[in-house]
């Protein structure tokens, strides 16, 4: 399937499964090559990001949010073909979420305090001398800035 009609898809579905669609989407985009905790990470990041309101108020938004995740940096005709990694990133992703919704003191973080990742091997972001939480597989984790949830 072509990410095009996932990117559609992820618009006229309602809430919550737009959301889930978009973190699978990312985590398939990002982390597919990498291990499950280097998928679980991504999602982290993502779910962290929403629930601070920066990038927007939803997991679509988020994900999609200019030159921040792979679903608005690779080409819209890209395809999404393992279905065997698919299959994994729905599985990671909806687990990130059930996760996420406990309470705070209760989540098992991956990344804690994270709001940034990059595979320095392919990519050389300004904020790559920011603290450095962990490096899993390809991809750093970086705590770019304090993220709190936003007021709601």
């Amino acid at each position: 399937m072509k990410l095009a009609w996932i990117l559609w898809l992820s618009q006229v579905l309602p809430q919550p499964a737009a959301d889930s669609l978009c973190l699978s989407t990312t985590v398939y985009l990002e982390a597919r090559d990498q291990s499950v905790r280097g998928q679980q990470a991504v999602a982290e990041v993502a779910l962290r990001r929403r629930d601070s309101g920066l990038w927007g108020d939803n997991l679509c938004s988020v994900v999609t949010a200019r030159k921040q995740f792979a679903p608005s940096l690779v080409s819209s005709q890209t395809q999404l073909s393992n279905s065997e990694a698919w299959a994994a990133a729905v599985t990671i992703a909806l687990e990130a979420e059930r996760n996420w919704a406990l309470p705070a003191g209760q989540r098992k973080e991956v990344v804690p305090g994270a709001s940034h990742f990059a595979a320095l091997s392919i990519a050389s972001p300004s904020w790559r001398t920011a603290y450095q939480v962990a490096t899993i597989g390809d991809h750093t984790f970086y705590k770019v800035q304090s993220l709190k949830p936003r007021k709601v």
